[in-house]
Protein backbone atom coordinates (compact mmCIF):
# COMPACT_ATOMS: atom_id res chain seq x y z
CA UNK A 1 0.00 0.00 0.00
CA UNK A 2 3.07 2.63 0.96
CA UNK A 3 4.78 1.80 -2.11
CA UNK A 4 1.44 2.33 -4.35
CA UNK A 5 0.93 5.62 -2.57
CA UNK A 6 4.81 6.81 -2.92
CA UNK A 7 4.47 5.78 -6.71
CA UNK A 8 1.73 7.64 -7.06
CA UNK A 9 2.94 10.92 -5.74
CA UNK A 10 6.11 10.21 -8.08
CA UNK A 11 3.71 10.55 -10.95
CA UNK A 12 1.74 13.36 -9.45
CA UNK A 13 5.12 15.40 -8.99
CA UNK A 14 6.60 14.74 -12.81
CA UNK A 15 3.30 16.47 -13.96
CA UNK A 16 4.73 20.00 -14.87
CA UNK A 17 1.80 22.42 -13.67
CA UNK A 18 2.77 23.48 -9.95
CA UNK A 19 -1.26 23.11 -8.69
CA UNK A 20 -1.87 19.64 -9.84
CA UNK A 21 -0.41 18.18 -6.89
CA UNK A 22 -1.14 20.23 -3.30
CA UNK A 23 1.37 18.19 -0.91
CA UNK A 24 -0.83 17.66 2.22
CA UNK A 25 2.53 17.18 4.35
CA UNK A 26 2.25 19.10 7.59
CA UNK A 27 4.03 21.78 8.83
CA UNK A 28 7.21 20.70 11.74
CA UNK A 29 4.96 23.51 14.14
CA UNK A 30 1.19 23.93 14.51
CA UNK A 31 0.33 26.70 12.75
CA UNK A 32 -3.27 27.79 11.63
CA UNK A 33 -5.07 25.71 8.72
CA UNK A 34 -6.61 28.79 6.82
CA UNK A 35 -2.88 30.83 7.18
CA UNK A 36 -0.54 28.85 4.17
CA UNK A 37 3.17 30.24 4.03
CA UNK A 38 4.70 32.88 5.52
CA UNK A 39 1.89 34.57 6.84
CA UNK A 40 0.90 31.88 9.21
CA UNK A 41 4.57 31.95 10.35
CA UNK A 42 3.98 35.81 11.12
CA UNK A 43 0.89 34.73 13.05
CA UNK A 44 2.50 32.01 14.75
CA UNK A 45 5.33 34.53 15.69
CA UNK A 46 4.24 38.13 16.35
CA UNK A 47 6.93 39.24 18.41
CA UNK A 48 9.49 38.58 15.81
CA UNK A 49 7.16 39.07 13.19
CA UNK A 50 6.85 42.48 14.08
CA UNK A 51 10.16 43.78 12.94
CA UNK A 52 10.84 41.59 10.18
CA UNK A 53 7.52 43.05 8.91
CA UNK A 54 8.85 46.70 9.54
CA UNK A 55 12.12 45.71 7.55
CA UNK A 56 10.14 44.40 4.51
CA UNK A 57 7.62 47.03 4.49
CA UNK A 58 10.72 49.99 4.48
CA UNK A 59 12.55 48.00 1.49
CA UNK A 60 9.96 46.55 -0.24
CA UNK A 61 7.30 49.79 -0.19
CA UNK A 62 8.95 52.81 1.44
CA UNK A 63 10.87 55.68 -0.64
CA UNK A 64 13.28 54.27 -3.02
CA UNK A 65 14.50 55.10 -6.60
CA UNK A 66 13.65 51.61 -7.35
CA UNK A 67 9.69 50.79 -8.50
CA UNK A 68 7.52 48.71 -6.16
CA UNK A 69 6.98 46.27 -9.05
CA UNK A 70 11.27 46.24 -9.27
CA UNK A 71 11.68 45.49 -5.96
CA UNK A 72 9.74 42.84 -5.81
CA UNK A 73 11.38 41.39 -8.98
CA UNK A 74 13.82 40.97 -6.75
CA UNK A 75 12.24 38.99 -4.16
CA UNK A 76 10.78 36.83 -7.14
CA UNK A 77 14.38 36.13 -8.76
CA UNK A 78 15.85 35.64 -5.09
CA UNK A 79 12.76 32.99 -4.20
CA UNK A 80 12.67 31.66 -7.38
CA UNK A 81 16.56 30.81 -7.07
CA UNK A 82 16.05 29.45 -3.47
CA UNK A 83 13.10 26.66 -4.77
CA UNK A 84 10.44 28.52 -2.63
CA UNK A 85 7.28 27.83 -3.89
CA UNK A 86 5.29 29.79 -2.04
CA UNK A 87 7.21 32.95 -1.95
CA UNK A 88 8.04 32.42 -5.68
CA UNK A 89 4.38 32.40 -6.76
CA UNK A 90 3.13 35.17 -4.21
CA UNK A 91 6.05 37.80 -5.24
CA UNK A 92 5.64 37.08 -8.73
CA UNK A 93 1.94 37.79 -8.38
CA UNK A 94 2.45 40.81 -6.93
CA UNK A 95 5.23 41.63 -9.62
CA UNK A 96 2.45 41.08 -12.29
CA UNK A 97 0.06 42.85 -10.21
CA UNK A 98 2.22 46.03 -9.79
CA UNK A 99 3.54 46.08 -13.52
CA UNK A 100 0.31 45.09 -14.98
CA UNK A 101 1.82 42.43 -16.87
CA UNK A 102 3.38 39.02 -16.38
CA UNK A 103 5.52 38.61 -19.16
CA UNK A 104 8.47 40.45 -16.96
CA UNK A 105 8.67 38.20 -14.01
CA UNK A 106 8.18 35.02 -16.17
CA UNK A 107 10.97 36.45 -18.12
CA UNK A 108 13.62 37.43 -15.42
CA UNK A 109 12.91 33.78 -13.99
CA UNK A 110 14.18 31.81 -16.85
CA UNK A 111 16.43 34.83 -18.25
CA UNK A 112 17.59 37.45 -16.57
CA UNK A 113 19.91 38.87 -20.11
CA UNK A 114 17.10 38.31 -22.40
CA UNK A 115 14.44 39.58 -20.01
CA UNK A 116 12.41 42.78 -21.02
CA UNK A 117 13.95 45.65 -18.22
CA UNK A 118 16.56 47.92 -18.34
CA UNK A 119 20.40 47.35 -17.85
CA UNK A 120 20.35 48.84 -14.75
CA UNK A 121 18.19 46.04 -13.49
CA UNK A 122 19.23 43.02 -15.41
CA UNK A 123 22.73 44.00 -13.24
CA UNK A 124 21.08 44.54 -10.39
CA UNK A 125 19.30 41.52 -9.93
CA UNK A 126 22.41 39.34 -11.14
CA UNK A 127 23.54 41.09 -8.03
CA UNK A 128 20.63 39.44 -6.26
CA UNK A 129 21.09 35.97 -7.43
CA UNK A 130 25.05 36.20 -6.68
CA UNK A 131 23.55 37.52 -3.22
CA UNK A 132 21.38 34.36 -3.26
CA UNK A 133 24.08 32.18 -3.61
CA UNK A 134 26.49 33.05 -1.31
CA UNK A 135 27.17 37.12 0.00
CA UNK A 136 30.83 36.15 -1.05
CA UNK A 137 29.59 35.45 -4.81
CA UNK A 138 28.84 39.41 -5.42
CA UNK A 139 31.77 39.90 -8.13
CA UNK A 140 33.18 43.41 -8.05
CA UNK A 141 32.35 42.96 -11.85
CA UNK A 142 28.92 42.72 -11.20
CA UNK A 143 29.15 46.15 -9.12
CA UNK A 144 31.17 47.74 -11.78
CA UNK A 145 28.06 46.96 -14.22
CA UNK A 146 25.77 48.14 -11.83
CA UNK A 147 26.98 51.62 -11.13
CA UNK A 148 27.95 51.71 -14.78
CA UNK A 149 24.15 51.24 -16.33
CA UNK A 150 23.05 53.90 -13.41
CA UNK A 151 22.67 52.16 -9.89
CA UNK A 152 23.80 54.08 -7.33
CA UNK A 153 25.40 52.87 -3.68
CA UNK A 154 22.20 53.00 -2.12
CA UNK A 155 20.48 50.84 -4.86
CA UNK A 156 23.18 48.13 -4.90
CA UNK A 157 22.88 48.12 -0.87
CA UNK A 158 19.18 47.63 -1.26
CA UNK A 159 19.39 45.17 -3.77
CA UNK A 160 21.86 42.97 -1.61
CA UNK A 161 19.33 43.49 1.83
CA UNK A 162 16.54 42.36 -0.04
CA UNK A 163 18.13 39.64 -1.70
CA UNK A 164 19.19 38.18 2.15
CA UNK A 165 15.99 38.82 3.21
CA UNK A 166 14.08 37.13 0.90
CA UNK A 167 16.71 33.85 1.74
CA UNK A 168 15.44 34.79 5.32
CA UNK A 169 12.15 34.15 4.30
CA UNK A 170 12.58 31.35 1.60
CA UNK A 171 14.25 29.04 4.46
CA UNK A 172 11.85 30.34 7.10
CA UNK A 173 9.04 28.85 5.31
CA UNK A 174 10.49 26.03 4.08
CA UNK A 175 12.63 25.17 7.12
CA UNK A 176 9.40 24.98 8.78
CA UNK A 177 7.28 22.91 6.01
CA UNK A 178 4.45 25.11 5.67
CA UNK A 179 1.49 24.40 3.84
CA UNK A 180 0.65 25.70 0.30
CA UNK A 181 -2.40 26.98 -0.83
CA UNK A 182 -5.39 24.89 -1.56
CA UNK A 183 -6.13 27.17 -3.93
CA UNK A 184 -4.39 28.41 -6.50
CA UNK A 185 -6.35 31.92 -6.25
CA UNK A 186 -5.52 32.40 -3.34
CA UNK A 187 -2.40 34.04 -4.86
CA UNK A 188 -3.95 36.20 -6.75
CA UNK A 189 -5.31 37.51 -2.99
CA UNK A 190 -2.60 37.40 -1.34
CA UNK A 191 -0.83 39.79 -4.39
CA UNK A 192 -3.48 42.29 -3.61
CA UNK A 193 -3.41 42.45 -0.36
CA UNK A 194 0.43 43.16 -0.72
CA UNK A 195 -0.11 45.88 -3.21
CA UNK A 196 -2.77 47.49 -1.13
CA UNK A 197 -1.53 47.07 2.06
CA UNK A 198 1.87 46.19 2.07
CA UNK A 199 3.93 44.22 4.77
CA UNK A 200 2.07 45.83 7.90
CA UNK A 201 -0.11 43.80 9.31
CA UNK A 202 -3.74 43.77 9.07
CA UNK A 203 -5.65 45.67 11.69
CA UNK A 204 -8.05 42.98 12.12
CA UNK A 205 -5.88 39.76 12.13
CA UNK A 206 -6.52 36.80 9.44
CA UNK A 207 -9.53 35.34 11.05
CA UNK A 208 -11.91 36.46 8.12
CA UNK A 209 -10.06 34.72 5.73
CA UNK A 210 -11.29 31.26 6.85
CA UNK A 211 -13.85 32.16 4.75
CA UNK A 212 -12.10 32.38 1.32
CA UNK A 213 -8.86 29.67 2.37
Amino acid sequence: MLLAIAALAIRCMQIPHPFILILTFMPHIELEDHLPGITGLLEYSKGTAQPIRELTQFLLRGPSTLSEAERELIATVVSYGNECTFCTTAHTAAADLLAGESQTAASVKQNIETAPVSEKMKALLTIASQTRQSGKSVTPDAVKRAKAAGATDVEIHDTVLIAALFCLYNRYVDGLGTALPSEPGYYDVLAGRLVDHGYTRLPQGYDHLKKVV
